[in-house]
């Protein structure tokens, strides 16, 4: 199949309701917040990982919808079957790392989607993928609340000894009540011709931005949803109009005074104008 030859550029609103959409390792798994404006954030990598994960749920692990960037997978093993491959080594010494990271981009959804370095063992190149995204912003500053949890049981003989039998474990738990997230994406013809990233591809990665969230709740992520995604379609490869026009376009309003805790409590408007789709294409003049 040929590769996409439209541009796209995409707005992407997501929210969550007492869940915490992406933990900071680095600060004891709280929420991601901007310390300066108290704005919510979510990385662009865990947005990939949900559309991994949902490559992996409804395509399985077979190319060419496999994903190189998965859970207990070794790079470098994966990265060795390509030169493994009859075909790659027919190639003479020059040409086997081009042959090898198309093998990878053949075989390997994400990679041909998102891209990936291939040269952490037997050489296959590096790979810039046609899709990228920014990270996610909620629209309004949020809250992250801390809850104590108690577990009623622990984990040896030795601690339920030094708590006579009484087995209590305390934790920690922290959600945000309410944050709606938007984030800016990018989709490149002329990257999808170095990738093989084509039309079928493109369909499954809008199914996936849809639906990611409905098979990854969690006791961590409560309640997560697409909302709504807006799509700008342009006329050729190297698109007709700059992307912040175009996401100039999208404007949302908060519906109350008081603090959100719906999505209810907000709309999201179109050139000044709601719209019902949860997904739109628009055509850029």
């Amino acid at each position: 199949m040929e590769t996409i030859k439209n541009r796209y550029d995409f707005v992407f609103y997501f929210d969550v309701k007492d869940g915490n959409p992406n933990g900071d390792p680095d600060a004891g798994n709280l929420p991601r917040i901007d310390a300066e404006t108290g704005n919510g954030l979510v990385t662009d990598v865990c947005i990939k990982r949900k559309v991994r994960n949902y490559v992996l749920m409804t395509k399985g692990e077979k190319p060419p919808f496999d994903i190189f960037i998965k859970e207990k997978a070794v790079l470098n093993t994966l990265i060795d079957q390509a030169h493994e491959d009859d075909e790659v080594k027919k190639k003479e010494k020059g040409e086997k790392t081009e042959a090898a990271r198309m093998w990878m981009c053949k075989n390997y959804y994400d990679i041909r989607t998102f891209g990936a370095v291939m040269s952490t063992g037997k050489n296959a190149g590096q790979v810039r993928g046609p899709i990228q995204f920014t990270f996610a912003r909620s629209v309004d500053p949020i809250v992250a609340l801390e809850h104590s949890i108690t577990r009623m049981a622990i984990t040896t003989e030795a601690d339920s000894e030094k708590q006579s039998g009484d087995n209590r474990t305390m934790g920690r738990k922290y959600t945000v009540p309410y944050g709606l997230y938007l984030c800016h994406g990018f989709i490149s013809a002329n990257l999808a011709n170095q990738t093989g990233f084509n039309n079928d591809d493109l369909e499954l990665f809008w199914k996936a931005m849809q639906d990611m969230f409905e098979d990854d709740h969690s006791a961590a992520r409560g309640e997560m949803n697409t909302r709504k995604i807006i799509a700008f379609k342009h006329n050729g490869a190297l698109g007709n109009k700059p992307a912040h026009e175009l996401f100039d376009r999208v404007t949302h309003n908060k519906l109350t005074d008081n603090p959100a805790r719906d999505y209810s409590n907000y709309e999201i408007l179109l050139d000044g104008k709601t719209f019902p789709e949860t997904f739109k294409i628009v055509n850029v003049d």
